[in-house]
């Protein structure tokens, strides 16, 4: 009995040296991770990109991940906010659509993504900021698409933007006291739209991505729904750009 008490004890010391340095070469190795990266970043990015190394910061100073950048930070931190899954549950064009293919506002913001990463990358801009600045975008959009907007735009004292509200969200209404973003991710949220330019070239894809998603899908989900038909379509439009979502993608 008093060996077999041992044994267990001896076990269970073992296990904790174990952990112990496991937990220790997680911390070493975690540091050279993100180290890492954001020496790829330095050798191979364009000297246009912004790098993660580079940012202007957030509005409260925090420590740095050991295994993420700065921006992969941001990005994890909308994918997990209250308001990026509230997106599922807002229609992008149709107020009431019967039928699950039409495009949400969660679905429209993975295509503004997906296309914001793909030029981002061909470009040799830094995709995680562009992944970041496309998952947020829309976070303080209305319900009912734009007629949302527009009638709170009427009814509100002061107005209503979207891209303001989107700042809003990721700044005070998120947890706490906001999601404290970096002043790039926050940027481009902002400027997406309006008046304003994003300071960063992975801003400015998303002002394009954008238009492109909705430009593309809107067509295709007014086609679904019998409100037009191909044919209604400019001619040139087509012949350059295709008749399918996957020739005007080039998916």
């Amino acid at each position: 009995m008093f060996e077999q008490k041992m044994q267990v004890e001896n076990l269970h010391f073992l296990l904790y040296l174990i952990l112990l340095i496991l937990k220790k070469c997680v911390e070493v190795m975690g540091l050279k991770i993100r180290e890492e990266l954001e020496e790829y970043e330095r050798n191979h990015l364009s000297p246009f990109a912004q790098l993660s190394s580079k940012t202007k910061g957030r509005i409260v100073k925090e420590d740095k991940c050991d295994v993420r950048m700065e921006y992969q930070r941001d990005r994890d931190r909308i994918i997990y906010s209250k308001a990026f899954r509230r997106l599922k549950h807002k229609t992008q064009v149709f107020i009431s659509p019967e039928g699950d293919h039409y495009r949400t506002r969660l679905t429209h913001t993975l295509e503004v993504s997906q296309i914001g990463r793909t030029i981002a990358r061909s470009l040799r801009l830094n995709e995680d900021l562009t992944e970041a600045i496309a998952l947020g975008h829309d976070l303080g959009h209305t319900p009912f698409g734009h007629s949302g907007e527009f009638v709170l735009n009427e009814i509100c004292p002061y107005g209503f933007k979207h891209n303001e509200q989107s700042l809003r969200v990721v700044d005070i209404l998120e947890k706490e006291n906001g999601l404290n973003l970096t002043w790039e991710v926050r940027d481009g949220i902002l400027n997406h739209t309006g008046s304003g330019n994003p300071s960063t070239l992975e801003g400015q894809i998303i002002r394009f991505s954008d238009r492109i998603a909705y430009i593309n899908h809107d067509i295709e989900d007014a086609i679904r729904g019998k409100i037009i038909s191909s044919d209604d379509l400019p001619k040139e439009c087509i012949k350059v750009l295709g008749n399918t979502s996957r020739k005007e993608l080039t998916i």
